[in-house]
């Protein structure tokens, strides 16, 4: 059996598995360092052919190229010299070119057979290394690669400018090139093209976008809240093997909350127990190995039981937070957590009012928000914050995309900047599977292309994220120099497109520690306390 069969059949296994489920095996050691991530794959991801690149080139070109002068033009047309087109009354009036894609690239056409062809564009014959990318190229890093950004973008622009002969040209144009299946530009135009699609409404009216002919753009695979629970956990699991997406923030969280489980008051004080407020996207999936790791504290000094609340905040629509009917990782950390005689308990709260009400006074509180408030309005944001410091925690865990902090003062700023950071999600999984595409890939990718759609707060980036959190009375804390260095660790498992990098802290010592795909930012993770 190929390489390509075993991996599936593992992951059937995976999914398949209840009783037999083990969260320490089959959930990465995230403070390892000797686990070997690549070695099971034959074959790796190469570019498009050349002629293939230069032909969609050609129409890239040929799409945004300025328009001859008109006398005359509706208010519509208006929008930008660099968006400005001939108008497109139907589909069918689109000139043909020799080099435009085929039918088969197109979003319409997702039959089965088309993705396998895909797939096997984007899969070479050779086999490849663990260590595939470098961290300052690659297939597709030169911006000038990325043609889906470059149609996006401005379609975007044009869709917020009301220039609907402008947004026609553009959907068609992405809709004969965009597939959720092959190489990254075509997922990232397909995932863009579908989240301009849903944005038309709302920016030109009703009435105007029914006039628009909108490509059939709806992805085949489901996002998470439509997933099967079983392929849901295993493609968690796999996920977090593979990629330090979500990985790395999470190790570097569980090293933070270990120090100040071992931690006392005083040289004569018992340790207290430790009380967790999950508010992440982890789904469980962080946690076996922070509940190993305080199994090897020192006699005395380990908390003598801890508690996990999982607290529930909207909205549900926030990227990777919402999961499967009749999903529930308890069960399987409760009987992890008996197995290596540690007193778990995991309860699960509305809000963190209700949160607030599980909170003993002697245990020591640890508040992780994790992925989650990047998504919600500012108002949220900062009643969410001023609960949080309500309920007096120990330390608090913000982990966050870095979008940045650019010029994100308007919608097609905003879809810009998200769509750059799914580029980096396309690409990076794309190195990480090594060009395998598999349901957990595609599982995965669906739900990350739900984030190009979300309308989010400002204040991106880790200076304005330092802002709003001092401004809600907060203070900064440092990393441990061996959480740092075990994080530096554990991220050499993972192709080495990928980089961290620590800021300074107000206190003193390393700050956030930044992730870095190829140089760009993707997220951060820091450490907080009530001011």
């Amino acid at each position: 059996m190929g390489c390509h069969g075993q991996e599936d059949q593992k992951l059937a296994l995976v999914a398949a598995s209840d009783d037999g489920f083990d969260w320490l095996e089959d959930s990465i050691s995230l403070l390892a360092a000797d686990i070997d991530l690549g070695g099971s794959y034959g074959w790796w991801c190469d570019p498009l052919p050349a002629q293939q690149q230069d032909d969609i080139g050609s129409v890239v070109a040929q799409t945004l190229s300025p328009p001859a002068p008109q006398t005359t033009s509706s208010p519509l047309a208006h929008a930008s010299p660099s968006i400005a087109s001939p108008a497109v009354s139907s589909p069918s009036t689109e000139p043909s070119s020799k080099k435009r894609k085929s039918p088969t690239h197109r979003v319409s056409g997702h039959s089965s057979s088309n993705q396998r062809r895909r797939a096997e564009q984007e899969r070479p014959s050779g086999g490849g290394s663990k260590k595939g990318s470098s961290k300052g190229g690659g297939a597709g890093s030169d911006r000038d690669a990325r043609w889906a950004e470059q149609l996006l973008s401005p379609c975007a622009v044009a869709v917020e400018a009301r220039n609907l002969s402008r947004v026609q040209h553009l959907f068609y144009v992405l809709g004969e090139l965009a597939s959720f299946a092959g190489d990254a530009n075509h997922r990232l135009a397909a995932y863009g093209l579908r989240a301009l699609s849903l944005r038309l409404p709302a920016a030109v009216g009703t009435a105007a976008a029914a006039a628009v002919k909108v490509p059939d753009c709806e992805c085949p695979t489901p996002s998470f809240a439509g997933a099967e629970p079983r392929l849901f956990r295993a493609s968690l699991i796999k996920f977090n093997e593979v990629s330090p997406w979500f990985a790395l923030p999470n190790a570097l969280a569980n090293a933070a909350i270990a120090q100040l489980a071992a931690s006392t008051r005083g040289a004569a004080a018992a340790p207290r127990p430790l009380h967790l407020v999950d508010i992440g996207v982890s789904h469980g999936v962080q946690w076996p190995t922070l509940l190993e790791s305080l199994t090897r504290v020192p006699a005395g000094r380990a908390p003598p039981s801890v508690r996990l609340t999982v607290v529930g905040i909207p909205p549900v629509t926030t990227p990777f937070s919402a999961s499967p009917p009749g999903y529930d990782f308890s069960p399987h950390l409760l009987r992890y957590a008996k197995s290596i005689n540690l007193d778990l308990e995991i309860s699960r709260a509305a809000s963190l009012d209700s949160a607030h009400a599980l909170y003993g006074p002697d245990e020591a509180l640890v508040v992780c928000l994790q992925f989650r408030l990047g998504h919600v309005t500012a108002e949220e944001r900062t009643d969410i914050l001023r609960r949080v410091k309500d309920l007096k925690p120990d330390l608090v865990v913000l982990s966050e995309l870095d979008v940045g902090g650019g010029n994100v003062s308007n919608a097609a700023c905003e879809f810009t900047a998200r769509l750059e950071l799914l580029w980096r999600f396309l690409e990076s999984t794309s190195a990480a599977f090594k060009g395998r595409d598999g349901e957990d890939r595609r599982l995965m990718e669906a739900e990350a292309g739900t984030a190009v759609a979300v309308t989010a707060a400002g204040d991106h980036g880790r200076e304005g994220w330092r802002e709003r959190m001092t401004a809600a009375g907060f203070e900064e804390a440092p990393f441990d120099g061996e959480a740092v260095e075990s994080a530096r660790s554990l991220l050499r498992k993972y192709d080495n497109g990928w980089e961290m990098s620590t800021a300074p802290a107000a206190t003193g010592g390393g700050g956030a520690v930044a992730l870095r795909w190829k140089g760009q930012p993707v997220s951060f993770c820091s450490l907080w306390r009530p001011a």
